[in-house]
């Protein structure tokens, strides 16, 4: 057993210049890492995988991983803890069996739900959070919850027990990149927008009247069948992976591509259209899963400064790497303790909710994806607008062609935003003009 870890004990009992300035070489270090620390793994896809069995390598044997989806054969090329008969079965339980039996001492313990099924109270348990999701919804849903988690005491100085680090992984094809966020502290997810690439949309035009492209087919039946036909129900979103949604998106897309002469629709297709999917690449995932494992091991142990904070991989032409620190915002929606006097909507008198509801998606500063507003009115809590459910959806629909001052809203008042993009509601504050154009700061 002593020799199985030599090469981590390497690293933990000498000095190095390296080292951070509280590092102290020891031999209990090793067992602390295997018998205190609790790391928590979001994802068991393609970089999931791969942050499992580096983690379970390097010694640590607390993990706990959420994955909500299942096994699909085109998963096998590149998740590798999985087999042809594990598919349709739950990729973290299955994930966390793999590890379980091949790693000796290592504990796994899985979760098949969705990260927002969990509350604070399951989140502060671990000591650090690694993600390896595809989402950049979720990713922000996660930043969100670990912000959330931050405790300050009577000077309103960060309480460092409270803060729990968020190693991020994410890959594009032959292209990846790593990040540390030391909420409270370093920029967290939502500082940093935009860096990612936008999302790849198709003018409805095109989709409606003159599709050219397989993926036009595709969007047309999600954009416009789905929510005329409600094929599984009134109150049923589509779900990239479920596969009976999948296949009647296939074959009324195949049939809109039968119209237009049009080849190319598969079901490998219209899943990755469905779920925004880019293609992966095994090599390009075991870099990044690596080098968000070494950072995991870093701010575990002391044993090296961690990265500060943002690195870039690219192996498209050669091999290239490049990191720098990003910056926080003052003023981040998410981050900022002081910012609730600067989150204000500034609107005209006879804005209608809709615009308010479009600034909340379209604008950099908010990038939301399906806000829900509610507001105190004549001393009721009321509901503006939810999209989250059907049956509320239609039933708030007409105020989105309301002015706010027809909804009771005045100057000054704060409206309460509920996203998919934060894990706790925003509150902002309302400026009414009787002449100023729409704007925002």
């Amino acid at each position: 057993m002593a020799q199985r870890w030599s090469h981590i004990r390497k690293l933990l009992e000498r000095n190095s210049p390296f080292v951070h300035p509280e590092f102290e070489p020891s031999t209990e270090t090793l067992g602390i890492i295997q018998s205190s620390i609790k790391i928590l793994v979001i994802g068991a896809g393609g970089l999931g995988c791969e942050l499992l069995k580096d983690l379970a390598l390097s010694g640590f044997t607390d993990l706990t991983v959420i994955d909500m989806d299942t096994i699909d054969l085109s998963n096998l090329n590149r998740q590798f803890l999985f087999r042809k008969c594990d598919v349709g079965k739950s990729k973290a339980d299955i994930a966390a069996a793999f590890i379980n039996n091949r790693v000796k001492g290592c504990h796994v313990k899985a979760h098949c739900k969705r990260i927002e099924d969990f509350d604070e109270s399951f989140y502060q348990q671990f000591h650090i959070v690694v993600c390896g999701l595809d989402s950049i919804v979720a990713r922000r849903w996660m930043n969100s919850m670990l912000v959330g988690l931050l405790r300050y005491d009577n000077n309103n100085e960060l309480i460092p027990t409270s803060m729990v680090p968020l190693i991020d992984g994410g890959t594009e094809g032959f292209k990846g990149n790593v990040r540390v966020v030391l909420p409270g502290i370093t920029a967290c997810i939502e500082c940093t927008l935009d860096l990612y690439p936008p999302q790849v949309n198709f003018p409805m035009c095109t989709i409606a009247h003159t599709p050219r492209l397989p993926e036009h087919c595709v969007e047309y039946v999600k954009l416009l069948l789905w929510p005329q036909e409600k094929p599984f129900g009134l109150e049923v979103n589509i779900d990239g992976d479920d596969p009976q949604h999948i296949q009647w998106i296939l074959e009324k897309a195949q049939e809109r591509a039968t119209e237009f002469n049009i080849s190319g629709v598969s079901y490998r297709l219209t899943q990755g259209v469905v779920k925004r999917i880019i293609p992966a690449v095994a090599s390009t995932n075991a870099v990044i899963a690596a080098a968000c494992v070494t950072e995991v091991f870093k701010l575990a142990t002391s044993c090296r400064m961690h990265l500060s904070n943002y690195m870039n991989f690219n192996d498209i032409e050669g091999v290239y790497t490049y990191s720098f620190e990003a910056e926080r915002k003052a003023d981040c929606l998410i981050c900022s303790k002081d910012s609730l006097s600067t989150k204000t909507l500034e609107f005209n008198e006879q804005s209608l909710l809709d615009d308010v509801i479009s600034h909340l998606m379209n604008s950099p500063n908010y990038q939301m994806k399906s806000p829900g507003l509610s507001a105190m009115v004549n001393g009721h809590n009321k509901t503006l607008y939810i999209q989250s459910v059907q049956s509320l959806k239609e039933a708030t629909k007409p105020n989105l062609k309301k002015t706010l001052t027809e909804l009771g809203l005045q100057s000054g008042q704060r409206i309460i935003v509920v996203d998919v993009t934060a894990a706790n509601p925003l509150t902002l504050n309302l400026v009414l003009s009787s002449a100023a154009p729409q704007m925002s700061v």
